[in-house]
């Protein structure tokens, strides 16, 4: 497996931009996808963005258009562009990452917490 260490959280106005990072280490070559899931206070942790090492992605409905996820392989790390922040858009952000080593696995980050304020 693979640990992640996240970083880029903060308060922002509603409107504003942040970028989240994600760095793994350890068994970087058995990665198959990496991503952002969210969980807000009381609710579910859902998927926000995810992106293959092919370079495909997926996005929430509610993000599309303002998130961008993308990879930078030399640094084994992800990022998370947020633009266009909403107050529903807070929560504590967590990088995953989805590998296959004789059995699929998934590793998550500690989390990092993002706030809009209106």
């Amino acid at each position: 497996q693979v640990q992640l260490v996240e970083s880029g959280g903060g308060l922002v106005q509603a409107g504003g931009s942040l970028r989240l990072s994600c760095t793994a280490s350890g068994s970087i070559s058995s990665i198959i996808t990496m991503g952002w899931y969210r969980q807000a206070p009381g609710k579910q942790r859902d998927l926000v963005a995810s992106i293959t090492t092919e370079g495909s992605t997926n996005y929430a409905d509610s993000v599309k258009g303002r998130f961008t996820i993308s990879r930078e392989s030399a640094k084994n790390t992800v990022y998370l562009q947020m633009n266009s922040l909403k107050p529903e858009d807070t929560a504590v952000y967590y990088c995953t990452a989805r590998g296959y080593t004789g059995y699929f696995w998934n590793s998550w980050g500690q989390g990092t917490q993002v706030t809009v304020s209106s």
